[in-house]
């Protein structure tokens, strides 16, 4: 019971976010290769509904 809970933890906490960063550097590549399409918005599309505080960017200065 407890192993079932950690593994589901463990996927939340680290899988989840970097399937997320995956898509987002994949859209972010495909964008600067060919140009905004279909692909890469929905592919930052899922990245923004999976992770959506990244979706904006901070400026510090």
């Amino acid at each position: 019971m407890i192993r079932k809970r950690v593994a589901q933890w463990a996927v939340m906490a680290v899988a989840i976010p970097l399937a997320a960063a995956g898509a987002r550097r994949l859209s972010h590549s495909l964008e600067a290769r060919r140009g905004p399409s279909r692909a890469s918005r929905m592919l930052t599309r899922g990245a923004d509904l999976i992770r959506p505080h990244q979706a904006r960017r901070r400026r510090f200065f």
